[in-house]
């Protein structure tokens, strides 16, 4: 990660308006988990050892991440992102959407610094992927105003919104490394699980997590009725009074906060719903330890990675 911000800081940003780039700064410059280019390096670095090669197209996948974060802040006018003001209550609407424009296009520049005998792959791969991240963001738009939502349409959100760009990393990064084709694809899939792992994991500690580690105020996706796999679960399985008090929740204009928290939450654990998303977890924390066991590497070799997995998850074994 420090090899990752250090590049990051070094970014030269001499183009102008000055007005247009400072934004781009100022989001990269808010740091973060860096999850997407660690995964990228460590792919690669499972197959060549000069990773310093490959820093610009993992910047790229971080430089569209963040794009991402931006205007999904604006859409969802939030204040606050790392402790800090977002750009479109730093500067404004129209400032945010047109540097967030600018991410996307500086993201695609950086990721075209790569090997040339390998761009073709890496291009069509991080389009599709572009592609399908946008898609996941409208089906949670579209699932804001239904109450039909079923569990395996909110997993597919996921796995598009956010678990495809984790796959995309780790496949890019084997690519660029020169993995085989079968190589590169099981690196995908282990993304893949790992990260509808994360995302269910990221829903689970809204609930039940603590503020300190959490990092945010607790109960978030419940007071704005976010349709999560826990909610989805709650009303499926949800008895007629449980139902009935859940419904009187979610429809109430301006519940206090505590309240809302504490009575959802219980809800919850009468219907046993933690102990499914935790099962529901361990299932794809086990498939992507199965995906990364294929890998046609000495286990030393992928180690690292399945550290690195596991300390995402909080995990251990």
């Amino acid at each position: 990660m420090q090899m990752v911000n250090k590049a990051i800081e070094s970014l030269p940003y001499d183009r102008k308006p000055q007005s247009l780039y400072a934004p781009i700064q100022y989001v990269l410059s808010l740091g973060g988990k860096r999850l997407r280019p660690v995964l990228m390096l460590m792919a690669y670095n499972m197959y060549k050892e000069d990773v310093e090669h490959i820093l610009m197209p993992a910047i790229a996948i971080e430089t569209y991440h963040n794009f991402t974060l931006l205007h999904d802040d604006l859409m969802d006018r939030a204040e606050v992102r790392r402790g800090n003001p977002c750009v479109h209550v730093k500067w404004d609407d129209n400032t945010a959407i047109l540097s967030g424009d600018n991410m996307l296009v500086l993201a695609f520049s950086r990721m075209i610094q790569c090997d040339d005998k390998y761009m073709p792959f890496v291009l069509r791969l991080f389009t599709e992927t572009a592609l399908e991240i946008d898609e996941g963001q409208q089906y949670d738009i579209d699932f804001e105003t239904r109450s039909d939502v079923t569990e395996e349409e909110y997993i597919e959100m996921i796995r598009l919104k956010t678990s495809v760009l984790l796959a995309c990393a780790l496949k890019i990064g084997a690519i660029l490394g020169g993995a085989s084709e079968q190589d590169a694809a099981t690196l995908y899939e282990f993304g893949e699980k790992l990260g509808l792992a994360f995302q269910l994991q990221d829903d689970y500690l809204d609930v039940y997590g603590d503020f300190k580690t959490f990092g945010k105020q607790i109960g978030g996706d419940i007071m704005c009725n976010k349709k999560t796999y826990m909610l989805i679960n709650a009303q499926l399985l949800a008895n007629e009074e449980q139902a009935s008090e859940l419904n009187a929740w979610l429809n109430m204009e301006n519940p206090s906060r505590e309240e809302k928290v504490a009575a959802v939450t219980r809800i919850y654990d009468e219907i046993g719903v933690p102990e499914l998303v935790r099962n529901r977890i361990n299932q794809y924390y086990q498939e992507a330890a199965q995906a990364l066991s294929r890998i046609s590497l000495p286990q030393e070799r992928t180690e690292i990675l399945w550290e690195f997995a596991q300390s995402m998850l909080n995990r251990r074994s």
